[in-house]
């Protein structure tokens, strides 16, 4: 059974280790990398989740197979643009996708996005036909913009995508 419930800032363990084990299994779907996120320190993760946890503009959603840690993803109100609620970090282990644990975890972040009062949910996805572009197509995200790289360096490029939320 997954279940989904936000972190509280003693979540910081398992952001981090599912964070981490995200960036080793799936390098190019993400901005950052393993190597890049590796070398924070206990601290800088606790502090990360025990600021999200406090915030009124930030939540973390983690997703559980049974007991088992097996995704997450991130939502930020946009400092620059108040109506906008940004998604980032999206991710599923391997043993539990094919499961609705994308989509409930998409789900979460578009009913916080709504109740923050935000008219638009935000995303970048590795421009592919991906089970991740094909998740946030059914939900009704489209293309807003031009590709760019998905990070400095990468040949791989990123669609940001859109989704009205009224």
């Amino acid at each position: 059974m997954i279940s989904i419930r936000p972190a509280a800032a003693h979540d910081w363990p398992i952001y981090r280790d599912t964070r981490l084990s995200a960036l080793r299994d799936a390098p190019d779907a993400f901005g950052s990398s393993f190597a890049a996120e590796a070398t924070r320190t206990d601290e800088a993760w606790a502090a990360r989740v025990a600021a999200a946890a406090a915030s009124q503009n930030d939540q973390l959603f983690l997703a559980f197979d049974q007991e088992q840690p097996c995704g997450l993803i991130w939502c930020k109100r946009s400092a620059a643009e108040p109506a906008v609620t940004d998604l980032y970090q999206m991710w599923v282990a391997p043993g539990s996708r094919a499961k609705g644990t994308g989509q409930a975890l998409l789900q979460a972040a578009l009913d916080w996005a709504r109740a923050a009062g935000t008219q638009r949910a935000r995303l970048g996805v590795t421009a592919a036909d991906s089970p991740a572009m094909r998740l946030y197509r059914r939900h009704g995200f489209r293309a807003a913009g031009p590709l760019e790289p998905l990070r400095e360096g990468a040949s791989l490029m990123a669609q940001t995508m859109e989704l009205p939320l009224n």
